[in-house]
């Protein structure tokens, strides 16, 4: 306690150097400007340039910092023009924040002063303004593609599902848990496995050829480490990133993806289950829709519009008490099931797969203090696929593994 309370005094007496006393421009993100319902003085906007048109009497500049779909209209005297204020150049604008006269818009920034920070080739820059590109080609610059429409739309919708999915977890008093990327456990049992081994390093004679002394793979699921989790924690959660070494070109599968995956203990129905799957599913995609409505908008109406938000969903229940979550279009959306409680019925079947030493840990679960419990997992590209109709898993992830390419 004397430690939490001299750190917290510490952290109190901190404060950054004085500022000078001359008075600074307030940065403003493009987002903040333009919800503002007054004019301000003496701001500064930093961004990248979407489009310059240059009259006799005026410049127009359109800027955008990745904060909002709407860019901000810069107006300015065309004695500010620079020959490298072009089409992507990354820019400083101060001035004062003006009513504007367009009806389209609130405000616009009259500018005083133009830096350009970073000049743009715009011969050689694969993106030209006003022109929307198929998203095949678009894949084809991971590390430039974030300056586009529709990829910057994507990722703001990325980061509000991320924050709407902890959020729900947290309100339903779940507990995170960071499990292992590296682990060496087959979850899915099907052997599409990423093993894990060092480079350029000669192996000495007697040296074991396991790094971990054990073979080691990147995981395809956390669901065993939050089975281990559930026996202290009555509920929780990991949001993390999974890996399938399946050789497929499909629409549907990438290498390396995102998995959602929760488990509960003291449950013994499915429908505890399926009730969490459905409550994760609408609470999250109502925070994004009202959160991000001009980008998902964007999906709708431009990059998808023949797609529709999926909603309908079928239930397949088995004997071993399984559910999945399909959504047309995309397959499974989110897998879930009572876990088997049964220490002789997963014992016996250990030993005939000969996997009893390696997964008795497991069945020490079982042994001490077991309860029955459940969980589920939903692949998150896939969410984002249902919920903005995007027809490839490859275009609703910033850095897209797939056999044959890993760019960047």
């Amino acid at each position: 306690m004397f430690g939490a309370r001299c750190l917290l005094l510490a952290l109190r007496r901190c404060s950054s150097a004085p500022c000078p006393k001359h008075t600074q421009a307030a940065r403003l993100r493009v987002c903040e400007a333009l919800e503002a319902q007054e004019v301000a003085g003496d701001i500064k906007v930093q961004g990248w340039v979407r489009s310059v048109r240059s009259q006799k009497e005026v410049l127009f500049l359109h800027i955008n910092d990745g904060s909002s779909l709407e860019s901000l209209q810069v107006v300015a005297d065309p004695t500010l023009e620079h020959r490298d204020l072009t089409f992507g150049s990354a820019v400083e604008v101060q001035g004062k924040l003006v009513k504007s006269l367009h009806r389209m818009q609130n405000v616009e920034l009259k500018a005083e002063n133009i830096r350009v920070v970073g000049p743009c080739d715009t011969l050689t820059f694969p993106f030209k303004p006003r022109e929307r590109q198929p998203l095949e080609y678009s894949r084809q610059f991971p590390h430039l593609r974030c300056r586009t429409n529709t990829l910057s739309s994507l990722l703001r919708v990325r980061s509000e599902a991320t924050a709407a999915i902890h959020s729900f977890f947290k309100d339903n008093g779940y507990v995170h848990v960071h499990t292992p990327i590296i682990t060496s456990n087959d979850c899915e049992g099907a052997g599409e496995l990423f093993h894990v081994r060092t480079s350029n390093k000669v192996q000495e004679p007697g040296e074991n050829s396991h790094f971990f002394n054990v073979p080691a793979f990147l995981t395809v699921s956390g669901q065993l480490h939050l089975e281990v989790m559930a026996g202290a924690f009555t509920q929780v959660f990991a949001f993390g990133p999974t890996f399938r070494a399946e050789n497929s070109q499909s629409r549907r599968h990438l290498a390396e993806f995102y998995m959602v995956e929760a488990e509960m203990s003291f449950t013994e129905s499915l429908q505890d289950v399926i009730q969490v799957m459905e409550d994760l599913f609408k609470t999250a995609t109502s925070i994004v829709l009202s959160r991000c409505p001009q980008d998902v908008e964007l999906f709708h109406k431009y990059v998808s519009p023949a797609q529709k938000v999926r909603t309908d969903a079928e239930e397949q229940i088995h004997n071993v008490a399984a559910v999945d979550l399909l959504v047309p279009g995309i397959g499974e959306l989110c897998g879930g099931s009572l876990r088997e409680e049964r220490l002789h019925f997963l014992q016996s079947r250990l030993e005939r797969l000969g996997l009893a030493d390696a997964y008795q840990w497991y069945l020490d679960l079982r042994q001490f203090g077991s309860a029955p419990h459940g969980g589920f997992g939903m692949g998150f590209e896939r969410y984002l696929q249902c919920i903005l109709g995007v027809d490839n898993i490859k275009d609703v992830m910033p850095f897209p593994r797939f056999p044959h390419s890993c760019l960047l």
